[in-house]
């Protein structure tokens, strides 16, 4: 029956989906083969409708999942209850932090910073990536302003060695860049196989950003 419910959702099929929960509350406890529950599953494939009409069926929720669907208010509510759950792995191996991050939930990653989240956190998973990774994935300024701010490593590396620089490389984002440059970024350095971040702008097709870096008068 959960893999019913995994594939219902998958496949954006919101009234099957809400159905078996209702007839069955108990799927909502299942897990996929990663560890992700039916909702964040829903939102991982980008099925927020879903994610949104399960946690409401739930009645509760727990911090990851609040954390991906932006629910301050819950958030707040298990921080209270117990505040090292900001510290916590959610099965699939994602930080709450990252997560908010993620899904573009500036609140929510207030919110955790100031309860003490560790922005330097990596998941615990093959994608090693930590809460900067996740905001500029989010392509939300504010929020990797706010994860900077915090303390974030502008030149971490995820796997493959991907940083938060490749990125704006990748899109020609020059905001992005230049608020990354502001907080110690070095466009110098090479992912795992060698390529620099102004070598993946041209690969891109971003020939013009790919000089702009290189330019020691940028």
């Amino acid at each position: 029956m959960a893999n019913e419910l995994f594939e219902a959702i998958k496949a954006g099929r919101a009234e099957d989906a809400t159905r078996m929960v209702r007839e069955n509350p108990s799927l909502l406890s299942a897990r996929d083969a990663n560890g992700a529950s039916p909702i964040l599953l829903a939102v991982y494939y980008g099925k927020r409708d879903i994610a949104n009409a399960l946690a409401d069926a739930a009645g509760s929720i727990d911090l990851f999942e609040a954390c991906a669907l932006g629910r301050v208010n819950r958030i707040n509510e298990l921080l209270r209850q117990d505040p090292s759950l900001v510290s916590a792995y959610a099965p699939d191996g994602f930080p709450p932090v990252g997560l908010a991050a993620f899904f573009g939930h500036l609140d929510a990653v207030k919110t955790l910073v100031a309860a003490g989240a560790d922005v330097r956190a990596a998941a615990r998973n093959p994608l090693k990536v930590q809460a900067i990774h996740a905001a500029v994935a989010s392509k939300n300024i504010d929020i990797v302003r706010a994860v900077l701010e915090a303390g974030a490593d502008a030149n971490a590396a995820q796997q493959q060695g991907f940083r938060p620089m490749h990125e704006a490389a990748g899109t020609a984002n020059r905001a992005l860049a230049e608020l990354l440059l502001k907080h110690g970024a070095d466009p110098s350095l090479a992912d795992e196989s060698g390529k620099s971040i102004a070598d993946y702008a041209r690969e891109k097709g971003h020939a013009e950003f790919a000089s702009w870096l290189e330019s020691p008068t940028r």
